[in-house]
């Protein structure tokens, strides 16, 4: 009896996780429309706040952006906003911090960043300007895929 209790309950909970909106799974991650709209290639983040260095990035996936101190990191993603061009995600890198941040695309080469959350234990926020400036390079300084 008490096998039959956990295989009714198995379908129960995939059936409630499914339901709830944003909810993903790493494997059945939802692709975000205003992503799709960013051109790949090499990207300069500059800051409009507080003074930091311009930073290159080679750029193959868009969702990179979505996490500007957490790059590299293994994280889970919880979509609060899925427009055509506007991306909104809370994220969780375990042992690394989390955070939320809020992609505005202006155009494919053009976009918003504005993310704030905790990144080696220490508060951050930070509003970032992304500029397609070409294709990828070998003489770029750092690159993030």
């Amino acid at each position: 009896m008490v096998g039959t209790k956990y295989l009714l309950a198995l379908p129960l909970a995939l059936v409630a996780s499914a339901a709830i909106p944003g909810f993903t799974q790493a494997a059945q991650a939802p692709t975000l429309a205003a992503l799709t709209m960013v051109e790949a290639g090499q990207w300069e983040l500059k800051s409009r706040g507080i003074a930091m260095e311009k930073q290159l990035i080679c750029v193959s996936d868009a969702r990179v952006l979505l996490q500007p101190l957490h790059s590299g990191s293994a994280c889970t993603r919880f979509v609060i906003t899925n427009d055509s061009r506007v991306a909104t995600v809370q994220y969780s890198c375990p042992g690394m911090g989390s955070g939320r941040t809020m992609l505005r695309v202006e155009t494919p080469r053009l976009v918003q960043i504005d993310s704030q959350g905790i990144a080696g234990l220490e508060p951050f926020a930070v509003q970032l300007e992304g500029r397609r400036i070409g294709d990828c390079s070998a003489v770029a300084g750092n690159f993030r895929r």
